[in-house]
């Protein structure tokens, strides 16, 4: 999408390491990325003129298909288990062509609401049955067309899912999920980097990543090969401790907790990222700690399905770098899922202020786009230019201290949104030419597709799913 020029825009203020700083010019080079900035300045003739302007929001895990399910599984209770079979029900009324336009509405959604960056962690490689579709990478092509055309980054997080449970084959309906083993899983990658490459375009904003499902879904002598067989630049992710029977299952099939079997394969790395990390025990936060891995808590979705309240400011202290992320898409608001990490911290201890303002900025955004291998993102040369413009005079805002922007705005303060400086959305509507117009409008059009199609009657029939 980039125009490959370089540009410059205005903002009366930006929050910049935490604090706001009056009169900023941003000047990008021909990629996007920052080449100058200046303070103190007045605007000039000819340039784009923003408000109060945040750092991008890195989304650092996304399932986009689950947003198929917001509002459809409230009425019946359960747990996890039982929304996990809804779940099932809508990744088989997907195909291609349907996947897309999904991801499109979706990845839109994101953009508008302030997500310049998103971690797909995407699964939903074949058919239904099992079978690869005709075309190679079709799937994959699928999420990684709908992000180009919205204008968001994307770091399509490929994952590995081979087992249905520690020392069980794959569900029928995880067929979908599965390529046989982890040297076809490995196959399958390092073709979908090449075919990832061969149709980028310039300034492509589509990389790619790795992730591991979980690991009750890969066997253990799987994620060696898998680890020996990635890129060590490469971003790893995977599921870890959502839920207590992973734990205890995971104990009963190798002494180990499930932190302790990644720590053994020597997986606790840096360039790893750990997805909610709820059911920890003491030792289990002074490993990832010491490994300095990202931990990507998912406020929403854990509110959401139950799964518990984190211990996101003990892994903090211990050295893990924390970053959020939507999940399932119950939620798409990275404002919300920041005060839902502060808000659980609150809850389970009594006190409040367990992440400053500034802390929280920065696990939205330099958090989250470290966590999925693009850089640091703090506003600083060489970095690039991904902007959110948040409204200060709202009735959400009006009268805060700008640097609590984090505490008291929600997608709704959203104005405009800047992408290798870029407009790419305004007033909740998308700018480019490929997806432009509003979210809603491209979710409707999917919608009617699924329901209008042979399989749309499994999104319908995930309403009523039980184990």
């Amino acid at each position: 999408m980039s125009s490959g020029h370089p540009r410059s825009l205005h903002a009366a203020s930006a929050i910049i390491g935490g604090r706001p700083v009056a009169g900023v010019r941003f000047t990008t080079d021909a990629s996007g990325r920052i080449s100058s900035i200046e303070h103190g300045v007045r605007l000039a003739e000819g340039e784009l003129s923003l408000g109060t302007v945040v750092p991008g929001m890195g989304n650092a895990h996304s399932h986009a298909f689950h947003r198929l399910l917001r509002g459809r599984t409230h009425a019946d209770g359960g747990d996890f288990w039982q929304w996990r079979t809804a779940m099932y029900a809508a990744a088989a009324s997907l195909d291609p062509e349907r996947y897309y336009a999904v991801a499109r509405a979706v990845f839109g959604e994101m953009l508008v609401c302030g997500w310049t960056a998103v971690g797909e962690f995407h699964y939903v490689h074949h058919r239904h049955d099992g079978r690869p579709y005709a075309e190679a990478h079709a799937m994959e092509s699928a999420v990684a067309s709908a992000a180009r055309d919205v204008g968001i980054r994307l770091t399509l997080l490929d994952t590995a899912y081979l087992a249905g449970g520690l020392g069980a084959p794959l569900l029928a309906e995880q067929l979908a999920f599965g390529d046989g083993s982890a040297e076809r899983w490995l196959e399958r990658w390092h073709s979908l980097r090449g075919h990832l490459a061969a149709t980028a375009g310039d300034g492509d904003r589509v990389t790619l990543g790795a992730a591991l499902h979980s690991v009750r879904a890969v066997p253990r002598d799987a994620m060696a090969t898998i680890l020996a067989g990635l890129p060590a630049d490469i971003p790893l992710h995977v599921h870890l401790s959502e839920q207590p029977q992973e734990n205890a299952d995971t104990l009963a099939a190798t002494g180990l907790t499930p932190t302790g079997v990644l720590a053994e394969l020597g997986a606790l790395t840096p360039r790893i990222s750990l997805v909610h990390a709820i059911h920890l025990t003491d030792a289990d936060v002074a490993l990832i700690g010491s490994s300095r891995a990202t931990v990507v808590m998912c406020p929403t979705t854990e509110a959401d399905l139950g799964d518990g309240i984190g211990p996101a400011r003990r892994l903090a202290d211990a050295g893990a770098r924390i970053a959020v992320g939507s999940d399932q898409n119950a939620v798409i608001d990275p404002f919300l899922e920041l005060r839902g990490l502060e808000a659980g911290e609150r809850l389970a201890s009594g006190q409040r202020g367990r992440f400053d303002p500034a802390e929280l900025l920065a696990a939205g955004s330099a958090a989250g786009y470290t966590s999925l291998g693009l850089g640091a993102h703090t506003l600083a040369l060489g970095q690039p230019l991904d902007l959110v413009e948040v409204s200060t005079i709202s009735l959400r805002t009006l009268g805060g201290d700008p640097a609590q922007i984090a505490l008291t705005a929600t997608a709704a303060d959203v104005e405009r949104v800047i992408v290798a400086g870029e407009l790419v959305a305004s007033s909740g509507a998308l700018a480019s030419s490929a997806a432009a117009g509003r979210p809603e409008h491209l979710l409707a059009d999917a919608l009617a597709g699924l329901s209008s199609s042979r399989s749309g009657s499994a999104v319908e029939a995930a309403q009523g799913a039980h184990p």
